[in-house]
């Protein structure tokens, strides 16, 4: 199997272009003009190969397309939009799942593909709590909370355990699944820990249990609240269909003192 830096060839085509027209352009139409030729050149056929870049990827067979782009991350060679595309293209979830074990380069490549994909849900946890790559966790995290519900119980027992409890706290308020033992948790975490108020009354507003606005309202009613927090327990409770209209003086906070006239 040949690796073809398609990019690197466009890159150069590309240059002799700008040179060729230069002060022709502004900057904005540079910036509908470059992807409408690249999108030209995945068209073009390559003197040397004999077939376009879409038709060289388009050729090949689900796991040569799948060894053809570990090839690259691997080689550090450029994955370009037409190996990406057919590979999307294939919806070969299966393949895609294995490099979830390999290097960073390939997980990251894989979930980018993968995206919120049933399958891929409980392996995103997996790698949530066993990796300390903060773009991973990051990644991972986002597509999980799209699906929260298919690893709802995993998060709750990562939870009390001690591991990644912040985000599993996230993940738990994003499940739409009913369950008793995280509605306890959010409440709890909400009612001890004062310092990340905003946050914890964020997650209780996603969850969206209308019980928890008798917590929410008992919060925002108590004195020594910042004007932050007050916006943000105001918004959870709006959110769950509750209201608080009690006049409050922040003159004096210094946020509020930021944004008011």
């Amino acid at each position: 199997m040949k690796i073809i830096d398609f990019d690197g060839l466009f890159d150069e085509k590309l240059s002799a272009y700008i040179s060729a027209n230069a002060g022709k352009y502004n900057e904005g139409e540079w910036e509908d003009i470059i992807p409408a030729l690249y999108k030209k050149f995945g068209d073009t056929v390559i003197k040397s190969l004999g077939v376009t870049p879409r038709q060289y990827y388009a050729a090949m067979d689900d796991a040569e397309l799948i060894k053809c782009l570990k090839a690259h991350l691997k080689q550090g060679v450029a994955v370009s939009g037409f190996l990406l595309d057919e590979t999307e293209k294939r919806k070969r979830a299966d393949l895609l799942l294995s490099m979830l074990d390999g290097n960073k380069e390939e997980c990251v490549c894989a979930i980018n593909l993968l995206g919120a994909e049933d399958c891929a849900i409980k392996k995103y946890l997996e790698i949530l709590v066993s990796t300390d790559d903060s773009e991973l966790k990051e990644k991972c995290a986002d597509y999980i909370k799209e699906k929260a519900d298919l690893v709802a119980a995993d998060a709750l027992e990562h939870y009390k355990a001690g591991r990644e409890r912040e985000l599993m706290l996230e993940i738990m308020s994003r499940s739409v699944v009913r369950n008793e033992e995280i509605f306890k948790a959010l409440i709890n975490e909400f009612r001890a820990d004062d310092e990340n108020l905003p946050m914890h009354a964020g997650h209780l507003a996603a969850y969206g249990d209308e019980r928890a606005l008798e917590f929410l309202l008992d919060k925002i009613d108590s004195d020594g609240i910042s004007f932050l927090e007050f916006q943000e327990l105001k918004y959870a409770i709006e959110s769950l269909g509750g209201r608080y209209d009690k006049e409050r003086d922040f003159s004096e906070d210094p946020v509020y003192k930021l944004i008011k006239p």
